[in-house]
């Protein structure tokens, strides 16, 4: 496993507190690492911040899921996903959502991810394991 999925892990259960708050220790800490000091929608922070953690240098330092992908994909993008590599979903207006591949099988992505809830819904509250359609995705970004 890679390191920064290593650290992903190890943040799976961390909640907003309160839950649809955007709030919380750790929520607050990895929004800060992108330079966000009030509550916003935290899953580009809490892969940015994991990456930090493991000491991977390259990511952009962005809160914004479609901002990284922007900034990196032209040099970080893959086509075969693996584990510890960046997902990015587009749900169109400006809005995405964003975690690890944690394993994948077929066209299923298993995944870790902040800002999510049992509907895999993007804007949820807390770190959890995900399975996701490899279709719904936009594409992959391996940093490490």
């Amino acid at each position: 496993m890679s390191e920064v999925l290593k650290v992903a892990v190890s943040q799976i259960g961390v909640c907003e507190q309160p839950k649809g708050s955007n709030k919380g220790p750790e929520v607050s800490q990895y929004l800060r690492t992108v330079g966000i000091n009030f509550p916003a929608a935290w899953c580009a922070a809490f892969v940015v911040w994991c990456h930090q953690q493991a000491g991977v240098a390259t990511i952009p330092r962005t809160g914004g899921v479609l901002d990284m992908w922007n900034k990196a994909r032209a040099k970080y993008a893959v086509t075969k996903p693996q584990a510890g590599d960046v997902f990015i979903m587009d749900f169109g207006r400006g809005k995405g959502h964003t975690g690890f591949v944690e394993c994948v099988a077929g066209d299923i992505v298993r995944t870790v991810e902040g800002n999510t809830d049992a509907n895999g819904g993007r804007e949820g509250y807390e770190v959890a394991r995900r399975t996701r359609k490899v279709s719904s995705i936009k594409g992959f970004l391996r940093f490490s």
